[in-house]
């Protein structure tokens, strides 16, 4: 099954970029305002995870904090 695109076009770019540094991508049920939940490579428990934002008030600010993210993981 293919991935939902975010209909943001900056954060769906964010979310590409992750995914091709070896994140992985959860759908969530939709509350509380998360689309989903970005994971690093390293796995569930010890391993990083962002949530991504539905609707963020700034697209692109959350954007870049899921790209800071990704690049901060230390594993």
């Amino acid at each position: 099954m293919a991935r939902p695109r975010h209909s943001k076009k900056e954060i769906e770019a964010a979310v590409a970029y992750a995914k091709s540094r070896g994140w992985t991508f959860l759908k969530t049920s939709g509350r509380a305002h998360a689309w989903g939940i970005l994971r690093c490579p390293r796995g569930e428990r010890e391993g990083c995870s962002i949530s991504v934002q539905a609707t963020p008030r700034v697209p692109h600010n959350h954007a870049e904090q899921v790209r800071k993210r990704v690049d901060g993981c230390p594993h």
